[in-house]
């Protein structure tokens, strides 16, 4: 029998590759300690149709949104500090890991992380009704920029050795 909770994590990320979404604004700065970048991204869920208004995948896609974007997160994330004895190669970001970080907070759904199992993830992603979706990384450089490129469909290069 399939691991149940890795089959609706697949069906997640399955819900997540069809979700319409434009990229309105992207944001990188140098953190508070100016060694790492911090980076803010707004996004729009859905499609704008002919008559400009824009089709409700937020009211189907969020969740599947969030997870994909909260996936991405955790397989880039690396020990940082101390956190590197909780660390483990090969772990995996789960469907509990989701709902563990997961809050709907004054209209909002939000997911917020920090450090998960040894991964300095500081991952933000917060999910409004009208389809607007907020990233937001602290100390992990410009790689949400990849995230959402992947999102995308679009090709991230990598080195081969």
């Amino acid at each position: 029998m399939p691991d149940s909770n890795r089959m609706t994590g697949y069906e997640l990320i399955k819900t997540a590759t069809l979700v319409n979404f434009d990229i309105i604004e992207k944001e990188a700065q140098p953190s508070p300690d100016g060694e790492e970048t911090c980076v803010r991204i707004e996004m729009l869920l859905g499609e704008e149709e002919e008559d400009g208004e824009r089709t409700e995948d937020v009211e189907w896609g969020a969740f599947g949104f969030i997870f994909a974007l909260a996936v991405l997160s955790f397989h880039d994330a690396r020990p940082r500090g101390v956190s590197d004895m909780h660390y483990e190669d090969k772990d995996e970001f789960t469907v509990a890991d989701l709902i563990e970080n997961l809050r709907y907070e004054r209209g909002e759904l939000r997911f917020t992380s920090d450090y998960l199992r040894g991964r300095c993830m500081k991952t933000d992603v917060t999910v409004r009704a009208n389809g607007s979706v907020t990233l937001t990384t602290r100390t992990r450089g410009e790689s949400a920029l990849r995230w959402v490129d992947r999102l995308k469909g679009k090709k991230v290069l990598q080195v081969v050795s």
